[in-house]
This record gives structure tokens, C-alpha cells and sequence, in this order.
């Protein structure tokens, strides 16, 4: 292609918006496909020949696509319909001189293509839900929580969300906890009794992991905000002592351990009882369980420790089956403590003891009045072994996981994986319900890699 007759008239961007642009006038049936590609590749020719990529010794022309068998020398190789760029022509190549490229031949007639019909669609896999409930029946109340606590506009602090959800990875243990409101109190629109800490005391390999949970009593106004108290008391505790406790753990003093957290607990539980006096109710209307957990964070200290005050449950789930190791009242772990399990004549330190033959003690000056029977303190330290699932949980799960088979026998199928569950897994998995069973429920677990 060459140019002829001077400048280009301007036109040149209408002719390329005809040649894509919409038509209804076509070429017509032709003997090669006559689709978008054929008419660029026609294009991008003519624009070469125009630029002097045909003439020779600068380069090959782009042969037409359409190749037409009737074209003779000197006619335009445009599709015919098509008009022709204003102030270009085609020259014919001359006789002697060979095109650089032959033609390519006309393309073959496409074989019929026999329609397939679509594959089938995959049945999508069928969705688990989780479990609702075990046993021979529905429980009376609703899973859903129904009414909320009342609100106190002044006193917005007071409210206890329904559900507590927590997780942590340290060293060989995977931790969950979960604290979530009874059917009963939801039902009601109670507070929710139980409350729930985790807490993280130290860096690095001296850290120490605390989860302590708590009870309040039962219908008692204040019985929430006494379970919160003693699980912030016990925190404090024991994040002011967490180095030496750490440094206990780790060296496997079993008796400096009991004695120690004894007398934390006792603090805890004792500032209950001066916040009740303070009130002007009885303590036992501002009284609390407390259970808790430590765990260090040390990979190469496998050593769990569980103490606390109150009923409740320990579990270990190994080999497949449970294991209650709730330390009963006359269990023995450590060294003896004062006031508590067996009497020895005197302490490791020489001190002579009293003993306790069930008389009663006057009361003290300092005290507005004689305090209550107390539970008995609960302490005990096990080493775990890889694979092992530990549970401590209020007795809202302890007391279904001890009463209903089926229960156990599905949270064991559940949590004998060795890859811990999510946190939204172990919330179902925590809050499958036991006809009978309606008070809140508090759990932290411990996998073991």
C-alpha cells in the first residue's frame, strides 16, 4: 500500500470507527471466515503498507486474511461494503515479483459441532449442625438467649455480657475459655453468675498464665458482681507473686506452691467478706466459688497447676476416656496446710500445731461477727503428657458431664483430636445442653501438643 494524493484528509479516525463500529451492511457469505480478527489483520496491512513497511527492501506487507481467489492484480483487497480510507490506493504487486509470503490457504470448513448438555451441577455437601442438646428429650428453656438483665443507667459497669469467649497458644498448651449464661437466667433475664479471667503475667519463657473463674451465690441480687471481685482479687494476687510462683512451678516445690495459693485464696475470699460487711448484708449473700488454673509458659515445663475454693469439676481426657481428678477434701498433694486435710504434729519449719477437735473458736474483737464454715481448699499440681485435654469448668458443666453419658461420650469425640478446636467450635461444643442442666457454665480446656 503507498499514499498518494498528499496530506491524509483527517477522515482517517472515521474510517477505523467504520471498521469497528456497528453496520448493518456486511461482506456477505465468503469463502474464509470473515470475522473481527480478518478485518484488524486487513487494517493492520493497510496501515503497514501505508507507513512503507510493503515497499521493497523495508519490510514484508501483511498479506490479506481473506486471501480471495477471484482478487486479481490492481483490485483492492478491502472487503467488499467496506469504504476505502480517503486518499489511499492499492497497488498491485508487479508481475515478476513474487508476494514475500504465499496466501494462506482458504481455512477449512469447520466440522458440525454437536451440542453436549451441561455436566450435572455437584450435590453441595451437606451442612452439621452443631449439637443442640443430649439425652432422652429437648431441655424446657430455649437454646437463644431471651431477655436481658436489667440496666441501670448510672451504672452501666454492672452489665455482664451473656457470653465470654477467650483463647491462647503458649508454649506445648493450647488454652480455650468460655463462660456463657444458663438457659434458666436467660430465660429470666438474669446476670449471668459466672465470670471468667484470663490473664498473662510476665514475658517470654517466665511467663505465667492465669484463668480463674468463679460462682456466685445463688439468688443472691449481687451474686455476679461477687464472682467478678474474687476472680479480680485472685488476679491481682497472683500477678503481684507471679514471679516466685513461676519460679515454683518450674522447680516442682509442690509444698511451697499449696501453702502459697492457700494464702492468696484466702486473701481473695476474704476481702468478699469485708466488701459484704461493708454492704451490710450477710457474707454468705456475697459469697463465690473460685477455681483457677496456671499454667507457665515455659515449652519444657509441662507442670499444670489447679487450685481453688468450692464445688466445681477437673477433668483429663486421655487415651480416649475421661478422668475425674476433681482433689477431693481428703486428697493429700504437697505439703500439708495448716487448717486443712491431715494434722501433722508441726510444720516443716518446726512450728508446733494445734489440733482442730471441733470446738468452737470465740470470736475475735476485730470481727463484727464469727465467719461461716468455709470450703475447703483444693490444690493440685500433674505433670501432663502430649495428647492430654485438661478441663476445669464451674459446676454448670461438671455436674451434666458427671450425670448424663452421652454428654461425655460426645465431648470426648470432639476433643480427642489433636488439633484444638476454634473458638467458635469449642463455644458449641461447650454449650450442648443436658435436660436438667440449666445453670450457667464456665470451661477453660488445655491440648496438649
Amino acid at each position: 500500500m503507498s499514499q498518494q494524493g498528499g496530506r491524509p484528509t483527517g477522515h482517517e479516525d472515521d474510517w477505523w470507527g467504520q471498521l469497528y463500529g456497528d453496520f448493518t451492511e456486511d461482506t456477505g457469505p465468503t469463502a474464509a471466515p470473515d470475522s473481527l480478527d480478518d478485518r484488524f489483520a486487513s487494517a493492520a496491512g493497510a496501515v503497514n503498507q501505508r507507513s512503507g513497511a510493503g515497499s521493497p527492501g523495508t519490510g514484508a506487507a501483511v498479506p490479506s486474511p481473506r486471501a480471495d481467489t477471484d482478487a486479481a492484480p490492481g483490485r483492492s483487497t478491502f472487503p467488499p461494503g467496506l469504504p476505502k480510507p480517503p486518499g489511499f490506493t492499492v497497488d498491485s504487486p508487479p508481475a515478476d515479483e513474487k508476494p514475500p509470503h504465499p496466501a494462506p490457504a482458504p481455512a477449512p470448513a469447520a466440522a458440525p459441532v454437536t451440542a453436549q448438555p451441561p455436566p450435572p451441577e455437584p450435590l453441595p455437601a451437606p451442612t452439621l449442625r452443631p449439637l443442640d442438646y443430649v439425652g432422652d428429650g429437648p431441655p424446657t428453656y430455649t437454646a437463644a438467649p431471651t431477655a436481658l438483665p436489667p440496666a441501670d443507667p448510672d451504672d452501666l459497669d454492672d452489665l455482664v455480657a451473656d457470653t465470654v469467649l477467650d483463647g491462647a497458644r503458649y508454649g506445648a498448651c493450647t488454652l480455650r475459655a468460655v463462660s456463657l449464661r444458663g438457659d434458666s437466667a436467660r430465660y429470666r433475664g438474669e446476670p449471668r453468675r459466672d465470670s471468667l479471667l484470663t490473664a498473662r503475667f510476665g514475658t517470654g519463657e517466665h511467663a505465667l498464665i492465669l484463668v480463674a473463674m468463679a460462682t456466685g451465690a445463688r439468688a443472691t441480687p449481687g451474686a455476679h458482681r461477687a464472682a467478678a471481685e474474687a476472680c479480680h482479687w485472685i488476679g491481682r494476687a497472683v500477678g503481684r507473686s507471679h514471679p516466685k510462683l513461676a519460679a515454683d512451678i518450674r522447680a516442682a516445690r509442690r509444698g511451697d506452691l499449696k501453702s502459697g495459693l492457700h494464702r492468696l485464696t484466702d486473701r481473695s475470699l476474704g476481702k468478699l467478706r469485708a466488701s459484704a460487711a461493708e454492704q451490710g448484708i450477710e457474707p454468705e449473700e456475697y459469697a463465690a466459688t473460685l477455681r483457677c488454673l496456671l499454667l507457665p509458659a515455659d515449652p519444657e515445663c509441662r507442670t499444670r497447676v489447679f487450685f481453688g475454693v468450692g464445688a466445681g469439676g477437673l477433668f483429663r481426657l486421655r487415651g480416649g476416656a475421661w478422668q475425674d481428678i476433681e482433689p477431693r477434701v481428703t486428697d493429700l498433694t504437697g505439703e500439708p496446710v495448716v487448717g486443712f486435710g491431715s494434722l501433722p504434729a508441726e510444720t516443716p519449719e518446726g512450728d508446733r500445731l494445734t489440733m482442730d477437735l471441733g470446738i468452737t473458736t470465740p470470736p475475735s474483737p476485730y470481727d463484727q461477727a464469727p465467719e461461716p464454715p468455709r470450703e475447703p481448699f483444693r490444690f493440685r499440681a500433674s505433670v501432663a503428657r502430649p495428647g492430654d485435654t485438661l478441663l476445669m469448668c464451674t459446676g454448670g458443666l461438671a455436674d451434666p458431664l458427671r450425670g448424663e453419658p452421652e454428654l461425655a461420650a460426645h465431648l470426648t469425640g470432639r476433643w480427642s483430636d489433636p488439633e484444638p478446636p476454634g473458638l467458635a467450635e469449642f463455644l458449641a461444643d461447650a454449650q450442648v445442653r443436658v435436660k436438667g442442666y440449666a445453670d450457667d457454665r464456665t470451661a477453660a480446656a488445655v491440648w496438649e501438643a
